[in-house]
């Protein structure tokens, strides 16, 4: 009888701890708090990791294009420089030496276009030296 006694009292002691244990919402919600930080920083780590690689990537393709756009780029400039006469050269390399004359004539010429646009835009709209603009209405035995 003694000795049932003392396992039941060993068992009780037993089962009250594990209440004890559940009970313990402050102490559970803690671990579990702890737990999540634990999984947060090692998702943190891993998306950063990724971050990174994802970023050496594109770092490596840009610099990959820009290799690309400068070969290419040098290559039509030789093809250009090359298949181009010989005083055009000379003009052009003229021009990259001295900019200034060449975004002087570069303003003439454009005043000269605009002020020509302008003024047939000007003469089609208008009545001038007795002519009159060309109507738009459809024109024969039923309109008129």
């Amino acid at each position: 009888m003694r000795q049932q006694l003392a396992q039941t009292r060993r068992q009780l002691g037993e089962t009250v701890e594990e209440l004890a244990r559940k009970a313990d919402l402050k102490g559970r919600a803690q671990t579990r708090a702890a737990d999540l930080r634990d999984k947060a920083g090692a998702m943190t780590v891993q998306l950063r990791s990724s971050a990174a690689q994802a970023g050496h990537v594109l770092q490596d393709k840009a610099a990959n294009a820009g290799h690309t756009v400068h070969d290419k780029a040098t290559h039509a400039g030789h093809t250009v420089e090359h298949g181009v006469p010989r005083p055009v050269r000379t003009v052009v390399q003229a021009g990259l030496r001295h900019p200034r004359p060449v975004l002087v004539a570069g303003v003439a010429v454009g005043a000269v276009v605009a002020t020509e646009v302008l003024r047939r835009r000007h003469d089609g709209r208008h009545w001038t030296s007795g002519h009159r603009a060309p109507s738009h209405r459809a024109t024969g035995p039923m309109g008129g």
